[in-house]
């Protein structure tokens, strides 16, 4: 019974349909990876400017207005609550497969 079951799964493997599946499934985490990372990017980004136009405004270096340092910092800000948002949804789904009865 035990080698009927192996050869089954074998023959499951080495199908086109489950090596295309597979190989679909690989560039989908790939292109989610990069879309997350990008994301996380930006939030960085945001971040850097809204801290450069903090530093120039203190400093006194360009015409940059009060205004613009809290709408960047604002931007900043909204970005990071937002992804904590995503960060916790994740969590919370992989909490619930993780319990789910098989």
């Amino acid at each position: 019974m035990l080698h009927i079951e192996n050869t089954l799964i074998s023959q499951l493997q080495n199908s086109p349909i489950y090596k295309s599946s597979l190989e679909e499934q690989k560039t989908n985490n790939n292109e989610f990876s990069k879309l997350l990372i990008k994301a996380i990017d930006n939030v960085n980004e945001l971040h850097q400017k809204a801290g450069k136009a903090t530093k120039e405004f203190e400093l006194g270096t360009t015409d940059i207005s009060l205004a613009e340092v809290m709408i960047a910092r604002s931007k900043a800000g909204v970005a990071t609550e937002a992804t904590i948002q995503v960060r916790n949804k994740a969590i919370e789904g992989y909490k619930e497969i993780m319990n789910m009865a098989l």
